[in-house]
């Protein structure tokens, strides 16, 4: 890239790639998570970027950073240079990179659906990207940082792009998570018209997101009240994550939580798991990819999950109007 009155700098592609994680995700925390660096190596790159362009690329803001001008006429410019960079590094390679399948966290029962396709598949050259609780993986695929992604095609304050296919992958049936002192910790199961009168906490459902439109159509559905206050730092001090909010419904007699059969909850002595029942709410995963993706490994992974998708138990569940065609027709 030539700047200022022809003098040529040499950018380093690292420092690109650190640029263009962080204007997607606007905040280098979550860059950092998306490229598996530091927030510390991720602050180095841009600020190495930004001394070389000789302009600023972000403006500081309460909910994190966003480009500035210089940097929102930089990043189409920036994608292109690191998907050349990856072509010519695939043409000189005797075989294609490996396939790159993003799932939204360790916990999620995407990866443990990929871990069964590539046990029986152990010559697939495939890496799992792990995005976070609060990225949607759907933007993994939408801006070319994997081949593949597991999310709810509907939904989001962004619709996906009309070159993105997906197919059902798995519904994830669902069920309460309450402290053993909760009203409902000896049931057996809670009819979902029953969970009306109820308020489950979902703090991760304010986020703009597939994910919180979900809840919100669950609860247009039923009437049950979704909480997604954050914890309350002043009274309940400690580190964030599933493990710090399954401790407080534990010790509540009051909260609950939606979870669901393929998530992986940390074990806590005094969390008790109840159904939900007639009908049971389902979340539905796709498998999401861009049409326009030539990788040879791709077909194969389309196809085992259109294969294995758990089609049967869909037909009992309840699932939000738009996708009830795709996942239960």
């Amino acid at each position: 890239m030539v700047v200022g009155g022809g003098a040529r700098t040499d950018l380093d592609l690292a420092a690109v790639r650190a640029f263009v994680a962080a204007a997607e995700e606007r905040q280098f925390s979550l860059a950092a998570v998306v490229l598996g660096i530091s927030q510390q190596a991720v602050s180095k790159r841009i600020a190495k970027l930004e001394a070389q362009l000789g302009v600023a690329l972000f403006d500081r803001v309460p909910a994190g950073i966003v480009a500035t001008a210089a940097g929102a006429r930089l990043l189409p410019h920036a994608r292109a240079l690191l998907a050349v960079a990856e072509t010519a590094v695939a043409a000189v390679g005797e075989m294609p990179r490996p396939l790159r399948v993003a799932v939204q966290g360790e916990r999620q029962g995407a990866t443990e659906q990929m871990r069964f396709y590539l046990d029986r598949n152990p010559g697939a050259d495939t890496e799992i990207v792990i995005s976070n609780v609060f990225v949607t993986s759907r933007d993994m695929v939408v801006h070319g940082r994997a081949d593949a992604a597991f999310a709810r095609p509907s939904g989001g304050p962004r619709p996906l792009p009309a070159d993105i296919a997906a197919v059902p992958a798995y519904v994830d049936p669902a069920h309460l998570l309450v402290g053993r002192d909760h009203p409902l910790a000896g049931r057996s199961a809670v009819p979902l018209a029953e969970l009306g009168t109820y308020t489950v906490w979902i703090p991760g459902a304010g986020v703009a997101s597939e994910w919180a439109d979900f809840y919100r159509e669950l609860s247009e559905f039923c009437g049950v009240t979704v909480d997604t206050t954050p914890r309350d730092r002043t009274r309940f001090p400690g580190p964030d994550g599933i493990e710090a909010m399954l401790a407080r419904i534990a010790a509540s007699d009051t909260l609950a939580t939606v979870s669901s059969d393929h998530f992986r909850n940390p074990w806590h002595p005094h969390i008790r798991r109840v159904p939900i029942v007639d009908p049971t709410p389902a979340y539905p995963h796709a498998l999401l990819w861009s049409t326009a993706n030539t990788h040879p490994g791709l077909p194969h992974l389309i196809e085992h999950f259109r294969t294995t998708y758990n089609r049967d138990i869909a037909a009992g569940c309840w699932l939000p109007v738009a996708d009830r065609e795709r996942f239960a027709g």
